[in-house]
C-alpha cells in the first residue's frame, strides 16, 4: 500500500449508509455489520498514493468525497489516466475474483479525498450468502465491459474534438444543467481523453471561438448544446464516465 492517513475513529465508516450502495444494498443489517467491522476509513490528500501497480489486491475501494486517479506509466515515463473515479463509485472489486491479485493501475490521489476500503475475503464470503448481490456484482461487472468497449471506439474513432465534445456533452447530461465546473484537473483530463494537454486547451479555445462555450479557469458554460453535440461524433463513454455517477447514491447517515 502507499502511503495514507487513516481514520482511528472509524468516523467514514460509521457515518455512511451502506445500503445506500449499489452493491451493498440487498445485504441485511448482520451482513453489514460484518464488512463494516473489517472497512477502514481513509483520508488523503493531494497527491497521495493509495496503492502502486502490483502492490497485493487485498481490498476494494468506494470513493466518498473528493477523486481518484488511476494511471498507468508507458516505457518512455509518460502517464496514461485509465480513469477518475468520482464519490459514489467504487474500483478494484473486480479483483477479489483472482487467486492472486495485484492491481494493475497507480492510484493517486486528485485533491482531499475521503474513501472506504473494504476487505475482499470478507466480501467475498457474504457473495456466497447473498444470491441479489452476487448478480448486483456479475451486473456492475459486465456494465464496465460494456463502458470499457464503448471507450476503445471512443478512443479509436473518434477525434480529438469529438472526444473533447464528447466528454462536455457528458458533463451536460449528468449535471442537467449549462453551468458547471471541471473538477479534474486540466492536464488528468487530457490524459483522460487522450490529447495532449495544448491540444485539450486549444480544442476549448476552438469552442469558445464557435460560440459553443464559455470557460473561467475550470468553469465551463454550453451556451450551444446542439453546435457541441455536432462535434462529438456521440456523447460518448469519455465524457460519461467522468461525470458525476448515478450509479452509486452514496449518503452519509443522520
Amino acid at each position: 500500500m502507499g502511503q495514507y492517513r487513516i481514520t482511528s475513529d472509524r468516523s467514514l465508516v460509521d457515518s455512511i449508509d451502506l445500503r445506500k450502495t449499489y452493491l451493498f444494498s440487498q445485504l441485511n443489517d448482520e451482513q453489514i455489520d460484518r464488512i463494516k467491522k473489517v472497512s477502514t476509513g481513509i483520508h488523503m490528500e493531494d497527491g497521495d498514493v493509495l496503492f502502486e501497480v502490483g502492490n497485493k489486491a487485498a481490498r476494494f475501494f468506494l470513493v466518498l468525497e473528493g477523486q481518484i486517479k488511476l494511471s498507468r506509466l508507458s516505457l518512455n515515463g509518460n502517464e496514461k489516466v485509465i480513469e477518475v473515479v468520482s464519490p459514489g463509485h467504487t474500483f478494484a472489486e473486480a479483483l477479489m475474483f483472482l487467486e492472486q491479485p495485484s492491481y494493475p493501475v497507480r492510484c493517486v490521489a486528485l485533491g482531499k479525498t475521503a474513501l472506504i476500503a473494504f476487505d475482499n475475503e470478507v466480501f467475498l464470503k457474504l457473495l456466497h450468502e447473498s444470491t441479489e448481490t452476487c448478480f448486483r456484482v456479475m451486473g456492475d461487472m459486465s456494465l464496465r465491459l460494456r463502458h470499457l468497449i464503448k471507450e476503445i471506439d471512443d478512443l479509436t474513432l473518434q477525434s480529438a474534438t469529438g472526444r473533447v465534445a464528447g466528454y462536455l456533452c457528458g458533463m451536460l447530461l449528468f449535471k442537467g444543467q449549462e453551468r458547471f465546473n471541471l473538477e479534474t484537473p486540466k492536464g488528468v483530463l487530457a490524459s483522460r481523453l487522450s490529447v495532449k494537454p495544448e491540444t485539450f486547451s486549444r480544442i476549448l479555445h476552438g469552442f469558445i471561438d464557435e460560440g459553443l462555450v464559455s470557460v473561467k479557469g475550470g468553469h465551463i458554460e454550453v451556451l450551444n448544446a446542439d453546435g457541441l453535440r455536432k462535434h462529438a461524433e456521440s456523447a460518448g463513454i469519455c465524457g460519461q464516465r467522468l461525470g458525476p455517477g448515478n450509479q452509486m447514491n452514496v449518503q452519509f447517515g443522520n
